[in-house]
């Protein structure tokens, strides 16, 4: 029976660090808490991190979230997690080599020799393999990231038994048990969305001999296995507590903003952007502009595109400028000082080695233009901000296209929490945006959501976007950025040939 003090916990193991939240049933937040790793970048498009440092983030995250949430009250736990980020680990279910993030862009040539060879086999050329998972692969999945992994290391590679989401590999830890669901396995580029396994032809592409021993099983994300002995001592929780596999961070955050019905977009920002359609039907893009993603236990199916470096891209910026601990604040400040577009100064921010989002070019980087002796820290964030916004618009269109057409867009994260940005993306998208500020950690929430569902436990949740904040889209700016989009998508077009010749003549 479920109580007023019964307590549903959600772990988020993000880019940068492992958010974790409480909740009582009724739906208020019992606590939050926080705790940050570090990436290593020694390389050109490394991104790689220890997985024995998410450990201890979770010890001190469950240590926080006690302090005020008694272990005695916790009903269940569930996960969310970056996707695509590879562990590899051995026959003991210890990890052999560093993790290795969705940041990470040094498996490109490996990402085409999979598309092609799994697609060949599956007919169609490339195209097949989109057809059968949803996903344009490149080289930031996990199985093309296993493909440079074992030839880049072989020696440890040698070692490896299983591969595994990041995700994956916590529920591993906490339970002994080594599956996955379906959205997290989107993310290794060789699940097949139809027939919910994993799929030969990629499985054989990547060079891995038998599926059912080297990745995990695929089991609903609803699925609930208990908290071994030598994880609840380590961690200070019941022996026995439920722990509920969980899903995406993007999926998990779109379940926590409502996002749930056909027509709903959610927008979740971080490191990077999300931008989800909810659609009826799984439906496929001509153009493999956007990837489809199994939704967390609805009928529904969402229609997903990433923008690789937005917060991330901000967060630069701010260090390039010697801007202290709110820098990230101070750069949407000086954003706002500047009308957009005014200052002629372009900043685009394909700093990921690459971008996906609509545009799927892995030649694509960071670029100024424009710049001027006149040109100063205030131009530089307005020229930034203004580039993020319109990708966002060119991922909203596309999903127009698709026939998702919300009457109001549901944020929520630390790029959304400025008003100024807030409007400048109502204003060049023409749609009103809904700020929900409450649901923080976002994807940890809908973590916590799931985690109640897999013990029939039902939240009352609604109350986090019940009095989300509205911004409504100036009808008079429109022309102004319909401007400024043209202006954005001639440079683009110009720089993906640019940027392909220079990746051409170093191939």
């Amino acid at each position: 029976m479920t109580t007023a003090r019964d307590v549903l916990v959600g772990l988020d193991l993000g880019t940068s660090s492992l958010k974790g939240v409480a909740l009582a049933a009724d739906g208020e937040i019992l606590a939050r808490g926080r705790a940050a790793y570090p990436t290593t970048r020694d390389a050109p498009g490394q991104a790689e991190q220890d997985p024995a440092q998410w450990l201890r983030a979770m010890e001190e995250v469950t240590r926080q979230l006690s302090a005020s949430a008694p272990p005695s009250r916790w009903r269940a736990l569930g996960l969310a997690g970056m996707i695509p980020t590879l562990v590899a680990v051995d026959g003991d279910d210890e990890p052999v080599m560093p993790a290795v993030t969705w940041e990470d862009a040094r498996a490109e040539p490996e990402g085409r020799a999979f598309r092609e060879a799994a697609g060949g086999a599956l007919g169609d050329g490339d195209g097949g393999l989109y057809r059968r998972t949803g996903q344009w692969v490149d080289g930031r999945y996990l199985l093309p990231m296993w493909m440079r992994s074992r030839r880049a290391e072989s020696s440890r590679a040698a070692d490896v038994a299983r591969l595994l989401s990041a995700k994956d590999y916590l529920f591993l830890w906490l339970t002994g048990v080594a599956a996955t669901d379906p959205s997290t396995a989107t993310g290794f580029g060789g699940y097949d969305l139809e027939g919910g396994a994993w799929l030969p032809e990629a499985v054989a592409a990547a060079g891995l001999e038998d599926a059912r021993q080297t990745l995990p099983a695929i089991l609903p994300c609803t699925s609930a296995r208990p908290l071994t002995p030598t994880a609840a001592r380590t961690l200070g929780l019941p022996a026995d507590l439920p722990v509920c596999l969980g899903a995406s961070d993007s999926v998990l955050g779109g379940l926590a903003l409502g996002a749930t019905t056909p027509g709903d977009v959610a927008y979740v920002t971080g490191s990077s952007t999300v931008i989800m359609g909810v659609a009826s039907e799984s439906r496929r893009d001509p153009s493999r502009r956007y990837l489809v993603t199994p939704l967390a236990g609805e009928r529904h199916c969402g229609l997903e595109m990433d923008l690789l470096s937005t917060g991330s891209a901000v967060r630069w910026l701010a260090g390039l400028l010697g801007l202290g601990a709110a820098g990230e604040a101070e750069v949407l400040e000086l954003a706002a000082r500047v009308e957009p577009g005014a200052s002629g100064v372009h900043l685009l921010p394909f700093l990921s080695g690459g971008e996906q989002g609509a545009l799927w070019d892995p030649a694509l980087r960071g670029t100024a233009f424009g710049l001027g002796l006149d040109s100063g820290p205030a131009e530089l964030a307005g020229a930034l901000v203004d580039a993020i916004v319109l990708e966002s618009r060119r991922c909203l269109d596309v999903l127009a296209a698709a026939g998702v057409r919300p009457a109001a867009i549901r944020a929520a994260g630390a790029g959304v929490s400025s008003a100024f940005f807030r409007q400048q993306l109502a204003d060049a998208t023409g749609r009103d945006v809904l700020y929900a500020s409450e649901a923080q950690p976002l994807s940890a929430l809908g973590a916590a959501v799931l985690a109640a569902r897999s013990v029939g436990v039902d939240v009352a949740h609604e109350a986090w976007t019940a009095h989300a904040e509205r911004t409504t889209f100036a009808a008079s700016a429109a022309a102004g950025w319909d401007e400024r989009w043209a202006r954005h998508e001639a440079l683009v077009t110009r720089l993906q040939a640019l940027y392909a010749e220079v990746s051409a003549d170093r191939g």
